[in-house]
């Protein structure tokens, strides 16, 4: 029995994954622009610049995707070169204009508009990818349900949003209970794709994960005396998403081989995924506003 999930890479196929694994790259490096780590804040042009090499990303996955279902390959290439080019070109365009219309404003950073449209931008180019890997390494039929099922259950999928999301956590300056179950879920997005290939082996990591990490939060939250509302706040998410994993991985268990299954499984992996990415944007910049709050309330020096 292997107990390996899937690349589903051949050798015909290695450039597909050298385009991937450099998308993965251009995906973190635009994050951490746009979250600095001295939380200076961001201006809205800098945003939209980073929101349109992000959507530029998947045009370009969608793109390759069509190489593999339709069957008139000509057509299919040229689709991928003018995504390439709109990738190159449409965001330093719209970046143009947005020089004009925005000047020197700053985003919002009470609001979650932003960090919704970061999370569901970075989740949908992750989920095109494995979607790509699945359908073009011929592990699923062109079926839609079946494509998206092991698109979601993928390790292009999984792998590369561990990969996003532990990049963030070792650049932003995050500590305490939120960091360690960022972690956690970071974790369980790396062990992911065997629940789905492997079952026995995925259900019990995920079962050791699970253990181990809730008696590191009792422990905590029981010692940590007085605690803060957004520890209560990540400890009952991590315990609802937890719980959303298990139950799909009960589906697993009790329906192997279904598609409906995965795609339960995997649609709770994306969930989670895309609110830990709206998360970690939303309190990066909760810490920035708490910081300039603190400056403009302190006391004066030399005051009485």
């Amino acid at each position: 029995m292997n107990l390996l999930p899937p690349l589903d890479v051949t050798d015909a196929f290695l450039p597909f994954a050298v385009v991937a694994i450099s998308m993965v790259v251009v995906t973190v490096f635009v994050l951490t622009q746009l979250l600095p780590r001295d939380r200076t804040p961001v201006p809205l042009t800098t945003m939209t610049f980073g929101l349109c090499v992000l959507a530029g990303g998947s045009i370009l996955l969608l793109a390759l995707l069509y190489v593999f279902i339709d069957p008139n390959g000509t057509t299919a290439w040229t689709w991928v070169l003018v995504a390439f080019n709109f990738m190159m070109m449409g965001p330093a365009g719209i970046w143009f204009v947005s020089l004009i219309t925005f000047r020197d404003r700053l985003a919002n950073t009470t609001s979650w508009t932003w960090p919704a449209a970061l999370a569901a931008i970075t989740v949908g180019s992750e989920v095109l990818m494995g979607v790509l890997f699945a359908v073009g390494g011929g592990n699923a039929p062109l079926a839609f349900v079946a494509s998206l099922a092991s698109g979601l259950s993928s390790v292009w999928f999984d792998w590369s949003m561990g990969v996003v999301m532990l990049a963030l956590l070792l650049w932003l300056p995050l500590r305490g209970t939120v960091r360690g179950s960022l972690v956690a879920l970071t974790a369980a997005a790396f062990l992911a794709p065997w629940v789905v290939s492997v079952p026995v082996v995925g259900v019990a990591g995920m079962g050791v994960l699970m253990t181990t990490v809730f008696v590191w939060l009792y422990r905590r939250l029981v010692r940590a005396g007085p605690l803060r509302a957004t520890d209560l706040r990540v400890a009952f998410g991590l315990a609802l998403a937890f719980t959303a994993m298990v139950a799909a991985q009960v589906a697993i268990v009790t329906s192997p081989g279904s598609y409906a299954a995965s795609l339960a499984f995997g649609g709770s992996m994306a969930f989670v995924m895309g609110a830990e990415v709206a998360f970690v944007v939303r309190h990066s910049w909760d810490s920035y506003t708490t910081d300039i709050k603190r400056v403009q309330v302190a006391r004066p020096s030399g005051a009485v």
